[in-house]
């Protein structure tokens, strides 16, 4: 099943100049709990790119909430920026298989 299919939402956002955040919303501490079994940070690093030991992640369970945060490939609003919001990267974490 794809991450997307199974949460409440997927949202990506510009978290300052070098950083962006990719907050998974569970709905229920159900889903919650299979997702954070179920999504490997080091898959999500591959998938975005990034050495391992810079992605952070955080399951935050009262909320049902798992967060990604990874620095941007380019500084945000530099001419090599493609994606001033970081609104793209929610959909690439929406196909991972969970």
């Amino acid at each position: 099943m794809r991450l997307g299919d199974l949460v409440l939402k997927v949202r990506s956002k510009n978290a300052g100049p070098f950083w962006l955040t990719v907050d998974i919303f569970c709905g229920d501490a159900e889903r919650f709990a299979r997702v954070i079994a179920a999504l490997d940070t080091g898959e999500v690093a591959r998938l975005f790119a990034t050495p391992r030991q810079m992605l952070k992640r955080f399951d935050i369970a009262d909320l049902a909430v798992v967060k990604i945060s990874l620095p941007r490939p380019v500084v945000q609003g530099s001419r090599e920026d493609r994606d001033m919001h970081g609104a793209q990267w929610a959909h690439l974490l929406e196909e991972i298989e969970v």
